[in-house]
């Protein structure tokens, strides 16, 4: 009874956060400005960072009444297995800059929630120890054009049972990043005087991150980027850790289809031409995106690109998104168009800077919340209920001529 109430009590701490809003203003307190700004923000101009919130707040919807919605659900079946709800965690690298552990903290409440987890290539916990806490974790690799260390990764996903490879084609080379930049918060990481003052103003951060993660386990390194344990995020490589990728293609990925024997999902579809030649190539689904706006500025938003990329696709092969994702409407609103799972990045990692486990719990558990409740405002009893007609695009109201005297 004691470890029950004890439960309860941590996690009401974030009782009065009821937003995903509320987590990141309290992230941006807690985390040094730099390490803030790196999650928070996109690449030049931010357009399509942006675009991606933009295109949810430009849709409306139409709800229906009069209808018994007494029994919701939200569960949502994609390969044979039932999850929870339509969110997922999307991959998201460094992690452990926002908090100690983060990685292994997103595959524990990712697997309490029966939700998603797709593990970053470029994320500091060894997969196998993710995949022990999350056993239906997918793999995001950031694939060179080689076969040879392509096999290599698969081997080990194979050793470590992930049955679900996903292959991000949005990351050829860097992107512009000019805030990271600005706030000399760089890729190999790189101690500055004011890195060292932002970490100073900001003592827990300092206390129960940086230094903590030094004392645990020394300076973090990309650990599932290779084959075998990659450099430290303070150590530059020879031809950068992209290296390669620019020579990745659909020759490639034609061939790692006919290798793996597992689920191969394609992450960064944003053209319909890809998607029709990536349904060709027998993929077993597509994940809508554009990186979070992290990549090619003045992109198209997620979700504008996911009614054409749905055309292309059998109806068969399940299409996902990414980007932007704020409040259950959001969800909805992606999922009336057709996609059949939702995945965020910024929102959980804002709750595990918050408060670790619980805040990213309290995050989905906001979400989730806001889901249910939005399916009966909608009329809807499921997810099989959300469907485009529920949807108009915002415009001034027209005028029946009619009415005017």
């Amino acid at each position: 009874m004691m470890s029950s109430s004890v439960q309860k009590n941590s996690d009401d701490k974030y009782d009065h956060l009821l937003a995903v809003k509320d987590f990141e203003r309290a992230a941006q307190k807690f985390l040094p400005h730099c390490v803030f700004e790196f999650l928070r923000g996109g690449t030049e101009d931010e357009i399509t960072l942006n675009a991606n919130r933009n295109a949810y707040d430009s849709l409306a919807f139409r709800p229906r009444g009069l209808c018994d919605v007494s029994e919701r659900s939200q569960t949502v079946d994609i390969w044979g297995t039932q999850y929870s709800s339509p969110i997922g965690i999307a991959p998201t690298g460094v992690a452990g800059m926002f908090r100690h552990d983060c990685d292994a903290m997103l595959a524990a409440e990712s697997a309490r929630a029966n939700i998603p987890f797709i593990i970053s290539g470029a994320s500091n916990v060894p997969l196998e120890r993710l995949a022990s806490l999350n056993p239906d974790s997918w793999y995001q690799g950031y694939f060179p054009g080689d076969r040879e260390q392509i096999s290599k990764i698969t081997q080990r996903l194979s050793a470590a049972r992930i049955k679900t490879i996903v292959v991000t084609i949005d990351t050829c080379v860097g992107s512009n990043r000019e805030n990271n930049m600005r706030n000399h918060f760089t890729i190999p990481f790189k101690l500055s005087p004011r890195v060292i003052l932002d970490g100073m103003v900001h003592p827990a951060w300092s206390l129960q991150v940086f230094a903590r993660t030094l004392i645990k386990s020394g300076v973090p390194r990309f650990v599932n980027m290779y084959a075998e344990n990659g450099p430290r995020i303070t150590e530059s490589t020879p031809g950068g850790f992209r290296q390669g990728r620019d020579k990745l293609g659909w020759e490639i990925l034609k061939w790692l289809r006919s290798e793996w024997q597992g689920r191969l999902v394609v992450k960064g579809v944003m053209h319909p031409a890809d998607a029709k030649l990536a349904a060709s190539l027998g993929v077993d689904a597509l994940i809508v995106s554009n990186h979070g706006g992290r990549q090619l500025d003045t992109a198209m938003s997620s979700l504008q690109a996911l009614p054409d990329v749905l055309s292309q696709v059998p109806s068969a092969t399940p299409v996902f998104l990414d980007g932007g994702i704020r409040r259950g409407t959001d969800v909805l609103k992606a999922v009336a168009l057709g996609a059949k799972l939702v995945f965020m990045g910024r929102p959980t990692l804002y709750g595990a800077a918050v408060g670790a486990n619980h805040g990213i719990r309290r995050v989905i558990s906001i979400l989730t919340g806001e889901i249910d409740r939005n399916l009966a405002l909608l009329g809807c009893r499921n997810l099989s209920e959300v469907t485009p007609d529920l949807l108009q695009y915002f415009a001034v109201p027209k005028i029946n001529p009619g009415d005017q005297a």
